[in-house]
């Protein structure tokens, strides 16, 4: 399995298996699937209402699927509404019973958006925080006592841009090993890629396929599909691959971490297989011309009538 080295000095295996949208009732044996075909790095988060499944399984790995807990990567992430110092630590341990693990290897602050503690997600104004009003210091300064602790290995974010990490990496005393972004073709961030391979900041690429089973509300109607794209579908058939182990491929050859959801056997092969894919560089390139700075998850979700939050400076507002 390909590794990449973080700033802690752990490596952490390249392919993992996002379990965003994997539903109850299919998600533990999408985990053990996975297990089973060599994935040891989970892409974990209480938001995806899942861990509870995803603990039962992980729990029959480690007991009896000839898989030891330091050979596995999983990762969780903090929720919105857990931001305040006071919160962080009951929110980790939230989620270390319901995966049954005594420790995570990677925990995430999941986006730079405050909602009122208790709300799962805000239906009303008064429901969120500003960004203001819980410092990031406050949060960080939290999330490093829980690698004191022995509670996480490593500590980073997800959905930061430039400014706001810069802004981290002035006040952290552990600096944030990752970074969790969307990244793809269309999405391909090079400054971002940039900044981070010069301060030790790993990325991982979530929706690197497109995200194309994500709901309905959060799609727009004429949204680009990355698999259906002639130019991926040409080097796919050029290789005798798939268009998704091409993105797949593309994705691991920047250096970054990729965390493509499947709940299917098959496709969770075809993928863990694209980590053996070489693209030559002159179809890198091609599929480097792709960039159009689309997002699938603009976070438009957070910016409804009243929210102090809007999809112009989530991505890297102050």
């Amino acid at each position: 399995m390909l590794t990449l080295q973080i700033s802690t000095q752990d490596r952490i295996p390249a392919l993992g298996l996002g379990t965003w949208k994997s539903a109850r009732g299919e998600v533990a044996q999408a985990v053990t699937s996975a297990i089973e075909l060599g994935y040891r790095h989970i892409d974990c988060a209480p938001i995806y209402q899942n861990e509870k499944e995803i603990g039962e399984s992980l729990s029959i790995a480690l007991q009896h699927g000839g898989v030891r807990r330091e050979e596995l990567w999983i990762t969780s992430k903090l929720w919105n509404n857990a931001h305040a110092k006071k919160h962080v630590q009951p929110a980790l341990e939230s989620t270390l019973r319901d995966l049954r693990l005594e420790y995570l290897d990677l925990f995430l602050i999941h986006w730079p958006v405050h909602f009122q503690p208790g709300i799962v997600f805000p239906k009303k104004p008064e429901e969120y925080l500003p960004y203001q009003a819980i410092p990031l210091g406050e949060t960080w300064q939290a999330m490093e006592r829980l690698v004191e602790k022995g509670l996480c290995r490593s500590i980073g974010v997800c959905n930061f841009g430039i400014n706001r990490l810069a802004g981290l990496l002035q006040l952290a005393h552990i600096p944030p090993a990752v970074n969790q972004i969307e990244l793809h073709p269309y999405l391909a961030q090079a400054d971002m890629l940039d900044f981070c391979k010069k301060n030790e900041i790993l990325l991982t690429a979530y929706s690197p396929l497109g995200s194309g089973d994500r709901p309905a509300a959060m799609k727009k109607h004429d949204e680009p599909s990355l698999l259906q794209h002639p130019q991926i579908i040409a080097i796919a058939e050029k290789y005798q691959h798939s268009p998704a182990q091409v993105l797949i491929a593309w994705a691991l050859g920047r250096g970054t971490a990729v965390i493509p959801k499947s709940v299917n056997r098959q496709r969770q092969k075809e993928n863990f297989d694209a980590t053996r894919l070489q693209l030559a560089n002159a179809d890198r390139q091609q599929i480097d011309l792709l960039n159009s700075d689309y997002r699938y998850v603009d976070g438009n979700f957070f910016a409804g009538p009243g929210s102090p939050y809007s999809v112009d400076r989530l991505w890297d507002g102050d």
